[in-house]
């Protein structure tokens, strides 16, 4: 069995061929997108390293990182998203190893090929959330870096992640989440200690209305970013 929901997919694949629409659904990654890569650039250095990119979706961050010189892999379950980010390659020029498979299938194949990997937007749309930080844990070179970004689980981040964001500011469609899979920092922080990961830093991510700006914060409470490494 796929560590994978349906209808998960089926609502990303749908909206597949607009992924690199700035002004689309996914406006919110495009915009987020260079925050959180100058957040691994700083912590990682990307250029020269090798790096998984789970739940790449249509490429948006696995290009990003490709532009800054590393050497990128990128998996997914869509076969909608990933021949997206295929076609786009012609357009950019970059070089991405898209692949459709699970994370726990590829740590099988390539354990500790990795010498970073990322996990962003993801872990709050899989039935087992716990499978993929394990997996991201075999995946990555001992001393190397995992990244994951995620939604607080809590009063606050359903008000603002799921009313504020789906059904009053219209950020995002409807549906996009599902509170009961957000995950509260420490359930992650454990998974990951578990996994053989050490939680290094856990930031936040904020947004203004007003000014439509993100900005990293100190605040954990809506999403939020997690960056380990491997004990060797």
């Amino acid at each position: 069995m796929q560590n994978a929901d349906p209808l998960e997919l089926q609502k990303f694949s749908e909206l597949a061929h607009r992924w690199w629409d700035p002004t689309s659904e996914f406006r919110p990654l495009h915009e987020i997108n260079p925050l959180r890569l100058e957040w691994i650039e700083q912590i990682a250095g990307l250029a020269g390293k090798t790096v998984l990119d789970i739940g790449c979706g249509g490429g948006i961050l696995s290009e990003s990182m490709a532009a800054r010189g590393a050497d990128v892999t990128g998996i997914d379950l869509s076969d909608k998203a990933l021949a997206v980010a295929k076609l786009h390659l012609l357009e950019s020029g970059r070089r991405v190893d898209y692949r459709k498979e699970s994370a726990e299938a590829h740590a099988a194949e390539a354990p500790e090929r990795y010498d970073v990997v990322t996990c962003m937007e993801m872990l709050e749309h899989v039935p087992d959330p716990a499978s993929i930080v394990a997996a991201c844990a075999q995946l990555v070179k001992p001393g190397g870096h995992v990244f994951f970004s995620t939604l607080n689980r809590n009063p606050k981040a359903y008000l603002l992640a799921v009313i504020g964001a789906e059904y009053i500011l219209n950020m995002l469609p409807k549906g996009t989440h599902d509170y009961a899979k957000f995950i509260r920092p420490a359930e992650l922080c454990r998974w990951a200690k578990a996994a053989g990961l050490e939680p290094d830093e856990l930031i936040g991510m904020g947004y203004n209305p007003l000014t439509r700006v993100y900005r990293l914060n100190r605040d954990t409470s809506v999403n939020y970013l997690v960056h380990t490494v491997r004990r060797r």
